[in-house]
């Protein structure tokens, strides 16, 4: 299906519907891990995307429905790789490497939590809790560890790339938006992880 012509800078465009969504929700991830959703504006958004901003609100009903967009698209890709199958080690390595192959949506996420803007929409809560719980019982986990506070501790050694890009840098010498340093901090999480299991 294809558009009306729309008008940018008063030159006529075609744009394919599905072309124009993927610009604007490529342009809106650009600018919301760049300004934070608060900052980021519809104007810069649709001007990155090369469309009119009055496409933001047909396709997406305004700059929530597109961050909505882009929180459901992740999903789809964590149900791919957060496998139940997975060891607690491989999983937590597995966030890792996604912290890097999607960096941007990720940096949206890190930064939302330390704006604690209030919307708790997505985060982690007691499912997760009780998936820890039924790990720790399978003897992944020592028994005296409070599975809620060993979340919030792998969910902050997940994001350490994304939180102390410097830090990595100078202690590892490695480019923290690297696929080499997803594979050798996941490899070192998952032996971490190992060891804490052993401790049952």
């Amino acid at each position: 299906m294809v558009d009306t012509v729309i008008r940018v800078d008063d030159r006529p465009r075609v744009r394919d519907r599905e072309r124009t969504r993927r610009a604007l929700l490529d342009a809106a991830l650009a600018e919301f891990s760049e300004k934070g959703f608060a900052g980021a504006r519809v104007s810069a958004i649709a001007a990155r995307a090369g469309v009119n901003k009055q496409l933001i609100s047909y396709y997406f009903g305004g700059k929530q429905g597109l961050r909505d967009a882009l929180v459901a698209e992740w999903l789809e890709a964590e149900a791919e790789f957060a496998r139940p199958e997975l060891t607690l080690g491989e999983l937590v390595g597995a966030y890792v490497r996604s912290s890097v192959e999607h960096r941007a949506i990720s940096r949206v996420f890190v930064r939302e939590s330390v704006e604690d803007a209030g919307d708790d929409e997505g985060g982690i809560g007691e499912e997760e809790v009780a998936l820890l719980r039924r790990r720790q019982a399978a003897g992944e986990l020592p028994a005296d560890l409070d599975p809620a506070f060993v979340l919030l501790a792998l969910q902050g050694a997940a994001s350490a790339g994304l939180v102390f890009p410097g830090d990595v840098r100078r202690l590892t010498g490695l480019d923290p938006g690297s696929e080499a340093f997803a594979e050798r901090y996941a490899e070192q999480l998952a032996r971490l992880l190992a060891h804490l299991g052993r401790a049952t």
